[in-house]
């Protein structure tokens, strides 16, 4: 029974984890575009983007299989499987991001870029959005509004505005440079996940990150951008996020998708940016680019590649864009799509309503009103209709 699992949960597990809906989803397996439940239904998942190649894809299976059984250990020993991999990734990415440094988690991946950046710059200084989320180590839990006001922010952070109607990211970026300057904090990196996830979804016009990095680039700070998010062809449009906006970030951080389900991470950077750092500043990571993460993501970035996921998430995101569309303002790029609905109320009753037809999605933004819709990119036309359909059968809820 669910209800014992739950309560089960509850007396072994520590408070602070949370469970997905009213009435919590119970998987014993996956496929594809889909769950299957201990109930017996097939689950559509339109929320999972920590696997972009689908759910048990068998390609990234036997390379992980094959690669458990044959060796796994750390990165102080040679292998050609880090360096396979690190030249692989390197090359979807523009020229002057040359470097690579593995890590288990986005949250190191973040963690590491702070550590960097207030070494290269010698300031302390980080600009983050109203709601964002980047990581739950102390040092990025703190630039981190979306995880509530219990989790104090540092007086070394101040908050922008999210990019939206009206709003000139820009100058909410300027003026924040001011006043850590006022209050004699040198600036030291401005953070920006590229789709603005936690902040309701944000990616047009393409190009408006770029006077906003530009302005950070003139106080002596540096430009992190946090792709976990929108990154590996998620977007549609391009690689990476930042790539939309024509800025050149001096460092990249990546998570979630990038072993399509094998906890795998990395930071990017600059040769130049990274080049003292990593000379006096010893960074090692136990399980960081070990053998079977390294198959992981390889396979992972292959089987994206040659399936052509990145073309599949422009063309179905634009199809089920379009659909969308009757039901409010839909925001987002490719298979990342936000729908803005009037309240946190209907966006909750919608969320559980679909569930309840097998279709799986989440909300998110700071009133919690905007649907966040971000499936494997092996969603297709298919599995778009179903969600179609399953929304407006939750609206029409009474």
């Amino acid at each position: 029974m669910d209800s014992d699992l739950i309560a089960k949960r509850k007396a072994l597990l520590a408070p602070s984890y949370r469970l997905f809906y009213d009435d919590p989803v119970h998987p014993v397996r996956g496929e594809g575009a889909y769950l299957f439940g201990a109930d017996g239904k097939r689950y559509l998942d339109a929320y999972n983007n920590v696997v972009p190649a689908g759910h048990c894809h068998p390609r990234i299976v036997e390379a992980v299989a094959r690669q458990t059984a044959t060796l796994n250990t750390h990165t102080r020993y040679l292998h050609e499987g880090i360096l396979d991999y690190a030249e692989a990734l390197l090359a979807t990415f523009p020229k002057p991001l040359g470097q690579v440094t593995f890590t288990c988690t986005g949250s190191e991946a973040n963690d590491l870029a702070i550590r960097i950046a207030r070494y290269v710059t010698g300031g302390t200084g980080i600009i983050v959005t109203e709601n964002a989320y980047h990581g739950v180590t102390a040092t990025v839990a703190e630039i981190s509004p979306s995880l509530g006001p219990s989790m104090p922010l540092g007086p070394h952070v101040r908050t922008v505005p999210a990019p939206g109607v009206g709003v000139d990211f820009a100058a909410g970026v300027r003026a924040a440079i001011a006043d850590l300057l006022r209050h004699g904090i040198k600036p030291a990196l401005l953070v920006v996940d590229t789709i603005f996830s936690s902040d309701g979804v944000a990616a047009d016009p393409p190009g408006f990150l770029a006077p906003a990095v530009a302005a950070m680039h003139e106080a002596g700070g540096l430009f992190l951008a946090d792709e976990v998010q929108p990154g590996f062809g998620r977007t549609g449009a391009a690689m990476w996020g930042f790539m939309r906006h024509g800025v050149a970030p001096d460092l990249v951080s990546l998570g979630k998708p990038m072993g399509n389900g094998y906890p795998v991470a990395g930071l990017v950077a600059r040769p130049e940016v990274i080049a003292e750092f990593g000379a006096k500043i010893r960074y090692f990571n136990t399980f960081g680019g070990n053998p079977v993460a390294m198959a992981a993501a390889r396979a992972t970035l292959a089987v994206i590649q040659d399936e052509r996921l990145m073309e599949n998430a422009a063309a179905t995101g634009a199809y089920l864009a379009a659909g969308l569309a009757a039901h409010g303002r839909v925001r987002g790029a490719g298979l990342f799509i936000g729908l803005e609905l009037p309240g946190a109320a209907l966006a909750a009753r919608v969320v559980n309503g679909m569930r309840r037809r097998c279709v799986l999605i989440s909300a998110s933004g700071p009133g919690n009103n905007v649907l966040k819709i971000r499936p494997p990119l092996v969603f297709g036309r298919t599995e778009a209709d179903l969600l179609l359909a399953a929304l407006q059968e939750s609206l029409a809820d009474g």
